[in-house]
């Protein structure tokens, strides 16, 4: 048992129900923003051995969460869609400024950070923000960590068949130990919430919620680590003992985000 990575996980996650459970909407925000604006250097640094990223335009891309609660629901989706294509404008305008100084291999690595980070976290918080989102977010949280805490543990002491190159230590047990796992958690916290909260939510429809989670964020656990390994490092950045950076303790975390918001959305 790694007791670095058990103390990391004792310590970080009070926090996370702290501001999740009591923080408004604005504080949510903030505190995305940050988790958002490490993770994106943690990317930076990485890449940074194979392009030179337009890292300010990075930086600032994450104050779009900081603010997302100030922008009017009726220009939201307008502001999105646009927002797309004006990063893309400030990239090229920044090839054409520098002289090609800055590359197209440069600007293809910034924009895949910023959309894999800023907007991915991104809908962290429009789930927040949603009625009921502070019952609504553990159905994002529970997927992303559950199913991390049970592929650990079961393929710790039950793995023996490797799953893919792009992981090595990962086996086809714990990740089928990690989507059960997360899938009994999902239940259980329906059961709460039906029960103690007066939701009325189908257990059908969100144990199917947490089986697809649970695959989309193993998924997002395997793009973070084929980054990695493309880039040839262990971990993003030493940031939380025994779990490496904040975008390893993220990873699956903001890849799941923008389907949950799709599928709490049909609720």
């Amino acid at each position: 048992m790694d007791i670095k990575r058990l103390i990391s996980g004792l310590l970080g996650f009070p926090l996370v129900l702290i501001i999740f459970l009591f923080g408004n909407e604005k504080v949510v925000d903030i505190f995305l923003t940050i988790i958002a604006m490490l993770a994106m250097s943690e990317y930076f640094n990485a890449i940074t051995k194979i392009s030179k990223p337009v890292k300010w335009l990075g930086y600032v891309s994450c104050l779009i969460i900081a603010v997302i609660h100030f922008i009017p629901q009726e220009y939201l989706l307008k502001i999105a869609m646009l927002s797309v294509p004006t990063i893309l404008t400030i990239l090229f305008a920044q090839v054409v400024a520098t002289e090609m100084k800055t590359n197209f291999k440069d600007i293809a690595y910034t924009f895949l950070g910023i959309f894999y980070v800023v907007f991915f976290t991104l809908f962290l918080a429009l789930i927040n923000g949603k009625e009921h989102g502070k019952i609504l977010i553990w159905y994002a949280f529970i997927p992303a960590w559950g199913t991390d805490i049970a592929a650990y543990f079961i393929g710790k002491y039950f793995g023996k068949h490797h799953f893919s190159e792009v992981s090595p230590k990962k086996t086809i047990e714990g990740c089928i130990g990690g989507t059960i796992g997360a899938l009994i958690l999902i239940l259980g916290y329906t059961y709460i919430a039906n029960n103690y909260w007066g939701m009325d939510y189908s257990y059908l429809w969100m144990g199917g919620i947490g089986i697809i989670l649970s695959l989309i964020g193993q998924i997002g656990d395997f793009a973070a680590s084929s980054i990695k390994r493309y880039v040839d490092i262990k971990d993003y950045s030493n940031l939380i003992p025994g779990h490496g950076g904040m975008l390893d303790r993220i990873d699956s975390l903001i890849f799941l985000a923008p389907f949950a918001y799709i599928l709490l959305s049909l609720l």
